[in-house]
């Protein structure tokens, strides 16, 4: 069986690593990982965990390529920053100063059959100086420097849903091979929701907050529902639907709703002669002019009470302000009289969404995998960490052995497996 010999940069939980063995053993090849760095001490110690005898070096930045022995491809899903001098066609001095000039100077030496790498979608568009243009400026930046390296590249944006994982996950995968030009299109389509991967039986969150929410909603209807103080129709629940925040009556729940879509308005900008954003405060009487089924003092006892309550703020409308350096920035607008505005926001709910059985979650971010629900015997608990893990395709022997806030933030940030084996098939094809 041929050996092929590998290296896994900004390792993370080992996602990428394990994609990539996994396609080897497809095609019957022994793969190899010979070295690996990652800098995040949870991340070591997880890595170690679940891949025993390996060695995981640290900082890249401070390891000479001269160091690495060669291999056969690279794999990194590399940190995006931005390029402080990208687009001045200096080459490969471009990318100094950015992680993707590690990657990019431990190609130039190795020379390796191929590589993979990962990132997120917004990498496409990043530093995009003409809206017209397909890409922005960081990316040409990094592909220029790797056909300058000899290599055909391909890349592609591709959705996690598409391959048997209940997630949106979009993701950018850029490809080299030495040889021939790595196809990332037509990959055959496999979905999968939430049920495909939950758990049953597990002990559930018994707060005052999920009580609330059982007290005022069958768990059926829960499933699916987003909890946050933002559009979102019939499929949100709202702090003031559960009354979190203080009791409200109909009419308040209802003025609240109005609210949240008539503050959207342009027309409300042009009135007040101020640039537009979407959510402003609005006086009374701008108020009365759309919600005028009840008098006008009535009406205000209304939103001040709701002011006290915190569901709403009163406060001047915000202006576009551009400062003696040309830098723009909102201010409040104080020769305009004050009003009232939503005070939304989500990460302040114990939980963001409550999944059903079909449901494809949203992508999953480290600021939020925690806060995802799910009805489980007719209660609710957060999603598990196995589950966590099966949202990104790990395999079952995978096990976490670090602390749970810690995994949930390396999760965020991870690659999902199947896709990386995909893109890897290919790749190997290619080589």
């Amino acid at each position: 069986m041929k050996t092929i010999k590998f290296i896994d940069l900004f390792a993370g939980l080992g996602g990428t690593r394990i994609g990539f063995e996994q396609a080897c053993k497809e095609y019957n090849l022994k793969p190899a990982c010979i070295f690996t760095s990652e800098v995040k001490p949870y991340a070591v110690k997880i890595y170690e965990h679940n891949f025993p005898g390996d060695k995981v070096h640290g900082d890249i930045t401070k390891i000479d390529e001269t160091e690495i022995p060669d291999f056969d491809y690279l794999l990194a899903g590399f940190p995006c920053q931005a390029f402080s001098n990208a687009g001045n066609r200096a080459g490969f001095n471009d990318t100094r100063g950015t992680l993707f000039f590690d990657v990019a100077r431990i190609l130039k030496a190795k020379r390796p059959k191929g590589f993979l790498l990962e990132n997120v979608e917004g990498l496409v568009t990043h530093d995009r100086k003409n809206r017209s243009s397909k890409i922005g400026n960081t990316l040409e930046t990094i592909l220029n420097i790797l056909k300058e390296l000899d290599y055909k590249v391909t890349w592609k944006v591709l959705d996690a849903k598409n391959f048997g994982i209940p997630q949106t996950r979009k993701r950018i995968y850029i490809v080299g091979s030495l040889n021939a030009e790595v196809s990332l299109d037509d990959f055959q389509i496999e979905n999968k929701v939430f049920n495909d991967i939950k758990e049953s039986g597990l002990p559930p969150l018994d707060t005052k907050f999920t009580k609330r929410l059982l007290n005022l909603y069958e768990p059926r209807e829960l499933e699916g529902k987003a909890i946050k103080d933002k559009r979102g129709g019939s499929n949100n629940i709202h702090s003031w639907d559960l009354e979190l925040k203080g009791s409200l009556n109909k009419k308040q729940k209802e003025l609240m709703s109005v609210l949240l879509r008539e503050r959207r308005k342009k027309k409300w900008a042009e009135l007040k002669g101020i640039v537009w954003m979407d959510g402003m405060s609005l006086t009374l009487k701008e108020i009365h002019s759309f919600y005028n089924f009840i008098p006008l003092e009535e009406l205000k006892i209304l939103l001040d009470d709701m002011v006290d309550k915190k569901y709403l703020r009163y406060e001047h409308p915000k202006d576009l302000i551009t400062d003696k350096n040309g830098n723009k920035q909102r201010e409040y607008a104080t020769h305009l009289e004050k009003g009232y505005n939503i005070v939304t926001g989500k990460l302040s709910f114990e939980l963001n969404k409550i999944l059903g059985e079909n449901c494809i979650a949203p992508t999953i971010v480290a600021t939020e995998a925690n806060r995802i629900g799910v009805i489980d015997n007719g209660k609710i608990r957060r999603i598990s960490e196995r589950e966590c893990l099966r949202f990104f395709g790990f395999p079952e022997w995978y096990n976490s052995n670090i602390e749970h806030n810690d995994l949930y933030d390396l999760i965020g940030n991870t690659v999902v497996i199947p896709v990386i084996k995909s893109v890897s098939e290919r790749l190997l094809d290619a080589t």
